[in-house]
């Protein structure tokens, strides 16, 4: 047992748990949340270092033993998510200095991200479907308040509707939770993994993998995703950033893992179906990021996009296909938060968030204009940057098992994705100085900062991504043989 795992769980609960404490005292409250998120990173690559070294670890808590206790568990899958949490979180943390406003900072903002970030950090851990459904939990309430906070009209017509929604699809998780106990006598993963494999009631456990399938795609926006383009554009930009980074990532990472351990895909009637969700997904969402003239709804479709794109991986279901999903889910949460926070900025700068009000800021805000080129390349997929690798990845695995229309439609996919940030830096940039009467505001120091790691980080896994892909590829060795899974928790 390793009690270390636990880490980036904890770490987060005591530092919102000490901010509760300072809630008017601003300054303080943003190096402590700093503070926190740094420690959390910190955790988070030491559970990769000794998931690398030492192999997938756990935890039972209380000392019972599985299938009896609650159990945590790292491979590498979880310990490289986490620590992309980690570090997107502390980069949303410093864009929102002076961008989110301090009537928001004084009423439990920087709380509320580490009670999210502690929820999605336990959600890749767990060992536990019940538990699992705890931190889905943790970081709903989080994200229900954040995205509510500050009252207005919008925020709180569109928090209604995600809460209605989430809580339809909680309960339904609880409902397939409480048949598959019923049926199987445990919610622990790998015990689940081992029973389902040996079960006679194989026609009730399909309904129970139906019922996951579409509380989870819910929850990604796979296909059942029209609750997000108003829900990610109601909050500020540095909210919109953590909800686009990490929201969807946690339903993405519940289907890899639920469809690769407990229900293995490869296949079955499930793999048909994760198929065409996932084209359904690109289509729709392409046709979102081409439609709309409004900077927000654009990213919000490339989110979309992003995720019928990652799921294809978990459709081919071969190793090579896994490891593309896993180091393309790594890009994206980092680039997708680096799209909101510059999509912010450029609203900021040209005071509306429509194209054709926009016009000329390549030369009020040169380096804002080339760090959103440069973000826009990386999201498409063009070498040498982050989104390169897991793209030829998934495409390869695409084409090894035959997939040849997902495999044109993700390609198709790209194309969108570029044409449709491309427009973006065209009509913002480009053109004729929609401002020229105005004085030019000067950006915020903690929010160009955020923007400008966020793109080291972009180009530094691209041009690192063989080094990268050396931990990926364990995290895809126990997704495609999940017998090392369930082996390391149930020894």
């Amino acid at each position: 047992m390793n009690n270390s795992i636990v880490l980036p769980l904890l770490i987060p609960l005591l530092t919102a748990a000490i901010l509760l404490f300072f809630p008017a005292k601003i300054k303080l409250q943003r190096g402590i949340a700093v503070t926190g998120s740094l420690l959390h990173l910190i955790a988070g690559l030491f559970v990769v270092y000794e998931v690398h070294s030492k192999g997938i670890q756990t935890l039972y808590m209380g000392g019972w033993e599985p299938p009896y206790g609650i159990i945590f568990t790292a491979d590498m899958t979880a310990a490289l998510l986490v620590s992309a949490v980690a570090l997107t979180g502390m980069f949303c943390i410093i864009y929102s200095f002076g961008t989110v406003g301090e009537g928001r900072e004084r009423h439990y903002y920087y709380p509320l991200i580490q009670f999210l970030l502690a929820g999605v950090s336990g959600s890749f851990l767990t060992g536990d479907l019940f538990n699992l459904f705890v931190c889905f939990e943790v970081l709903l309430i989080a994200s229900y308040t954040l995205l509510s906070i500050g009252g207005e009209k919008k925020q709180l017509r569109e928090t209604l509707k995600y809460m209605v929604i989430n809580v339809f699809s909680s309960t339904i998780f609880v409902a397939a939770i409480a048949y598959l106990y019923g049926v199987l006598g445990t919610l622990n993963m790998a015990d689940l993994a081992e029973r389902v494999a040996i079960s006679g009631d194989q026609g009730i456990l399909s309904v129970i993998g139906i019922l996951l399938l579409f509380v989870f795609s819910l929850k990604a926006g796979l296909f059942l995703y029209f609750w997000l383009p108003g829900s990610y554009s109601a909050p500020p930009a540095a909210i919109g950033a953590l909800f686009g980074a990490l929201l969807t990532k946690v339903g993405i990472y519940a289907l890899i893992r639920t469809f690769t351990l407990i229900f293995p895909i490869a296949g079955t009637d499930f793999q048909l179906w994760m198929g065409a969700l996932a084209g359904l997904t690109m289509v729709f969402g392409a046709f979102g990021a081409i439609a709309y003239t409004d900077i927000q709804q654009i990213i919000n479709y490339n989110v979309i996009i992003s995720v019928g794109f990652i799921l294809f991986g978990l459709t081919t279901a071969t190793q090579i296909s896994l490891e593309g999903s896993i180091l393309y889910l790594l890009h994206d949460i980092v680039a997708k938060a680096l799209l909101f926070m510059l999509g912010g900025l450029i609203i900021r700068a040209a005071r509306t968030n429509r194209l054709q009000e926009m016009g000329g800021l390549i030369k009020r805000y040169p380096l804002l204009g080339w760090m959103f080129l440069l973000a826009t390349l990386a999201i498409a997929g063009l070498p040498p940057l982050s989104g390169f690798p897991g793209k030829l990845m998934l495409v390869r695995g695409g084409l090894e098992q035959g997939h040849y229309w997902l495999t044109a439609f993700s390609l198709l996919s790209s194309l969108v994705v570029l044409y449709s940030l491309v427009r973006i830096f065209m009509k913002a940039f480009w053109g004729e100085d929609k401002l020229q009467e105005e004085a030019c505001e000067r950006l915020p120091l903690g929010a160009m900062v955020a923007a400008i790691g966020l793109v080291v980080i972009v180009v530094g896994m691209g041009f690192g991504a063989e080094r990268l892909y050396s931990f990926v590829h364990e995290a895809g060795a126990v997704l495609a043989n999940p017998s090392q899974y369930i082996k390391a928790v149930l020894q």
